[in-house]
């Protein structure tokens, strides 16, 4: 069993800290609010006093943190993960963030002599408490090797993406699909429903047709359909349309990077934008039915 510090302890990251516990793992955590702090203390993590005392020791590390900045200073920062942690361990990145940063800090670390994976998540906040997410992970054939006993902890499925930061690829490039999905089915059964067809109905046949997707079987927007949808409880957030807002910009920074045109994703940001900006950030990203229907979203 293996001594693991766990930085970012929130919704995601601290169940999947609670899992490498259960498994057998010695895991240190920190998180800067108090609540994550002791519901990871609950489920038997030692919570470490800052994030260089979680890493004092450690032969893994794992971070679970908002954004690049942040995951650029705690890897890179004065005192941070490479400063703090002993030579040779492994870094695992869950974050989800842009490829810039997410390779940049492959390359330092690397240059240090440290091993690493960027390894964002799909499954939500349920597939982390069930250990079931998806791992869609980026970093040398080495890399993967280390880490992989540690992903199959937290993770249902877990896939090699190939080179440093083609996690976060796979991640962007797989959320712009969903997010460019739920607008399509908004906006289809939106026009039935206007034209007199019972949403039940189109969704009975489109199921079975050529306009069936996961974003429709999973998270249909129209309460009463998919029994297990958000929109069946006041469309409390299993993903949070800000989530959907903020990886869809990140596709869009990733597309700039690669010089790639990809004009229907830049137009789902710009929904998601109006839709966040408006106070509804918040909601479950399929609560954006409301604005494609006129309807305040509550």
């Amino acid at each position: 069993m293996a001594t693991i510090a766990f930085l970012g302890l929130g919704n995601m990251g601290g169940p999947m800290a609670r899992n490498l516990v259960a498994a057998g793992h010695q895991v240190h955590g920190f998180d800067p609010s108090e609540g994550a702090r002791q519901a990871a203390s609950d489920g038997g993590v030692e919570i470490a006093e800052s994030a260089a005392a979680a890493c004092a020791a450690a032969e893994v590390v794992f971070t679970m943190l908002p954004a690049g900045s942040h995951v650029r200073e705690a890897y890179l920062g004065e005192g941070g993960i490479l400063a703090s942690t002993p030579p040779g361990a492994l870094f695992i990145d869950s974050s989800t963030i842009d490829v810039a940063s997410a390779r940049a800090v492959h390359e330092a670390s690397e240059a240090a002599g440290f091993f690493m994976v960027d390894a964002p998540v799909s499954g939500g906040v349920a597939g982390a408490e069930a250990g079931a997410l998806t791992m869609m992970v980026g970093g040398s054939d080495a890399s993967f090797a280390k880490a992989q006993p540690f992903l199959d902890v937290v993770g249902g499925k877990v896939v090699h993406a190939g080179q440093p930061g083609n996690g976060q690829v796979a991640k962007v490039c797989n959320n712009m699909m969903l997010g460019i999905s739920m607008l399509a089915v908004c906006e289809s059964f939106s026009l039935g429903e206007k034209l007199g067809l019972d949403p039940k109905t189109l969704f009975e046949i489109s199921s079975a047709s050529s306009g069936s997707c996961w974003a429709m079987l999973n998270h249909h927007p129209l309460p009463g359909i998919v029994p297990t949808a958000a929109a069946n409880r006041d469309y409390k957030p299993g993903f949070a349309a800000a989530m959907m807002h903020k990886d869809l910009k990140l596709a869009q920074e990733a597309a700039a990077l690669a010089d790639c045109a990809t004009p229907i994703g830049a137009e789902a940001a710009q929904l998601y934008s109006l839709f966040v900006a408006a106070g509804h950030g918040h909601l479950d990203y399929s609560a954006i039915v409301r604005m494609i229907q006129g309807k305040a979203a509550e």
